[in-house]
């Protein structure tokens, strides 16, 4: 039995506008510019929900009604969710009604897409909690498996995942942590007791995120017929790791490059085969055994050549405002306020820091692409306005700062 798992994942920031010295201390509304259709969160979430959201949820409905073996995981961000029931609810409840299907899994994270996890583990819990909260709250079910902001992952976190009684735990399957193995099995972190390791293979992954619509790519054009001939060649796996952003499909990847024919395609090219069939993550978990214990004593992510947490915290912009918003946690914290203290959790988010990033070379296309600024520079700007705000909003409360 081989056994293809589909996880995608649904995230969408506040973006921070132009917000200038003479703003802080003035106006407390860091997140949206009526103006700037970059930063306009209503409006960039109105686009990918009609190029992407809407579509492929769409077509998922219809693989599931057609395909009785077919299934998914994905995993939504608490501030994504927070902008689909107030912008588009219509959109919200297509994501319900794929779970309603029984054939869906929802992924537990952080509610705000943070980095929280390596500054500080209070914080971590309660965005654990918070986003566990949501997720049962809107779709009724409890999260079982779980995936840190942008799979930064290492044997801390998969002790925590452990003691936290998750079934499993999502990581990149970087080859210099794998060595001589595959990705294409169910692994266990080393120090744990019952948590399965399930590491993305990020070569197939990325053939689809990254290269499927590229003409000069040596395999375009890829179809769901030569895909899963790939997978079939490989006699010894148990299972295929398939994670990248749902965004692949029409948004990252455009509808003209062919994504979505040939996201319908996949589960009828795939179950052709006998003894090919589709799982969700905790299936793969309950159902195959861990072949080896996997050691993972540095940080890996999802991101660039190096696989590192670099993208977010590699210059010295990224870790000053990172480091000074986290500073703050126990005076945000303590004055109770919770306008206040959403504006700071919304600040977490890992994209303010990955618009900061400096890393051009073979990258840097890359982050230009996602960012809604000019220069990383101006995103540092912008984000320590905010900061410096933040600190004068405590200063009002007669805090000490």
């Amino acid at each position: 039995m081989k056994a293809l798992a589909l996880y995608l994942h649904v995230h969408q920031p506040y973006r921070i506008r132009h917000y200038t010295a003479l703003d802080s201390g003035n106006s407390h509304d860091y997140f949206d510019s009526p103006t700037d259709a970059k930063a306009n969160n209503q409006q960039v979430l109105q686009k990918i929900v009609e190029k992407c959201y809407l579509p492929t949820n769409q077509r998922l409905q219809k693989l599931l009604e057609d395909n009785p073996d077919f299934k998914l995981s994905l995993s939504m961000s608490g501030i994504v969710l927070e902008q689909l029931q107030n912008w588009a609810p219509k959109a919200l409840e297509s994501f319900q009604n794929l779970v309603k299907s029984g054939r869906v899994e929802i992924l537990g994270e952080t509610y705000h897409h943070s980095l929280a996890f390596f500054y500080s583990r209070d914080e971590f819990e309660m965005q654990v909690k918070m986003h566990r909260e949501k997720i049962e709250s809107m779709f009724g079910q409890t999260p079982r498996v779980f995936r840190n902001t942008e799979l930064a992952y290492n044997n801390d976190l998969g002790s925590w995942a452990d003691q936290a009684g998750y079934k499993g735990i999502l990581a990149e399957g970087w080859d210099p942590i794998l060595g001589w193995r595959s990705p294409n099995y169910v692994y266990q972190p080393v120090n744990t007791e019952n948590v399965r390791l399930l590491m993305k293979n990020y070569r197939l992954s990325d053939d689809i995120a990254f290269r499927f619509g590229d003409r000069n790519w040596s395999e375009w054009p890829m179809t769901a017929d030569k895909f899963t001939h790939w997978l079939n060649a490989d006699d010894k796996a148990t299972n295929f790791n398939l994670f990248m952003d749902y965004e692949t499909f029409g948004e990252h990847q455009w509808q003209d490059t062919g994504i979505f024919e040939f996201l319908e395609h996949i589960p009828e090219q795939w179950l052709k085969t006998s003894g090919n069939t589709f799982m969700t993550v905790s299936e793969l978990c309950d159902n195959l055994p861990p072949v080896d214990r996997v050691d993972v004593p540095y940080t890996v992510t999802w991101a660039d050549t190096e696989r590192d947490l670099s993208a977010w915290l590699g210059n010295s912009m990224q870790q000053q405002a990172i480091a000074s918003l986290y500073d703050l946690q126990t005076k945000i914290l303590n004055t109770g306020d919770l306008a206040l203290i959403d504006d700071w959790r919304r600040l977490q988010t890992s994209d303010h820091y990955y618009y900061m990033c400096t890393k051009w070379w073979n990258d840097g296309d890359i982050h230009a692409y996602f960012s809604p600024y000019d220069t990383p520079y101006e995103a540092y700007i912008n984000f320590m306005n905010a900061y410096h705000d933040l600190r004068y909003r405590l200063t009002e409360k007669g805090v000490e700062v």
